[in-house]
């Protein structure tokens, strides 16, 4: 009999249902956040997270073309336009904002980026800048380069432009860090996430754009109830600090 218990219990455990998968889109700006709270959210809850960051930009699209997705985390006026669709699930939550920071490689000189005409001066002063390519989906790109005209420097700056790809990949700080750009523009949150760069302002007020990012359920979604759990670990009290010392300032 304790033969037979044990060979019960080897097929039971042989034919054990794998970990559910939740299939997230997740926009990068927000990536240094999940990589630590998701983690410990599968260990407990016996899920695992199949995550595909990317700028909105890029992740849309390929959500419209039919990959599964179970929750989107992603700018709110993305959300908001899916929901509009009937592709997401009304209510969104809101996770966290965050603005575009100036950075330069670590231990270079830190120019005074602290008002409109010091940024100006700045980026004048700067062999290459680099910015995130408005072809990869960025939600900055137009911005930034809308902040160049306003300065009136657009047409100086664009010969020393060094365009980022966007996604984890393709990070504008990539750029600073290897010396490829003097100076970087792009949220600051994704600065931050690169040890090897210094982040030396955000943008002036004036000037700012400032993204809140949300998360929410597919009208699709396989794994509804998981992606519901993961939302609220998402926005749980001990998650706060994770996202202020990423560069995040929460939005509950």
């Amino acid at each position: 009999m304790r033969r037979l218990a044990i060979v019960i219990a080897l097929l039971a455990a042989t034919a054990a249902a794998p970990a559910a998968e939740i299939n997230a889109f997740i926009s990068t700006a927000i990536k240094s956040v999940t990589d630590e709270l998701l983690p410990p959210f599968e260990r407990a809850n016996g899920y695992t997270i199949v995550a595909a960051y990317a700028p909105s930009g890029a992740l849309v699209p390929r959500f419209e073309r039919g990959e599964p997705v179970d929750v989107f985390l992603t700018d709110s006026a993305a959300i908001d336009a899916l929901i509009r669709q009937g592709k997401i699930v009304a209510g969104r939550t809101d996770l966290a904002r965050t603005g575009i920071g100036i950075a330069v490689r670590k231990g270079a000189p830190q120019p005074d980026v602290s008002s409109a005409e010091g940024l100006k001066r700045a980026l004048i002063a700067a062999k290459t800048v680099g910015y995130a390519a408005p072809s990869g989906g960025s939600i900055t790109a137009a911005h930034i380069m809308g902040v160049f005209g306003r300065l009136g420097i657009a047409a100086e700056v664009a010969p020393k432009a060094r365009l980022a790809a966007g996604g984890p990949n393709g990070r504008v700080s990539v750029l600073v860090s290897s010396g490829e750009a003097e100076i970087g523009l792009q949220q600051v949150s994704e600065l931050m996430s690169n040890p090897e760069v210094e982040v030396i302002g955000m943008l002036p007020a004036e000037l700012q754009l400032v993204t809140l990012y949300s998360a929410a359920v597919t009208t699709s979604a396989r794994r509804a109830d998981a992606a519901r759990a993961l939302i609220r670990a998402l926005t749980a009290p001990s998650a706060g600090p994770v996202y202020k010392a990423r560069g995040l300032d929460p939005a509950w």
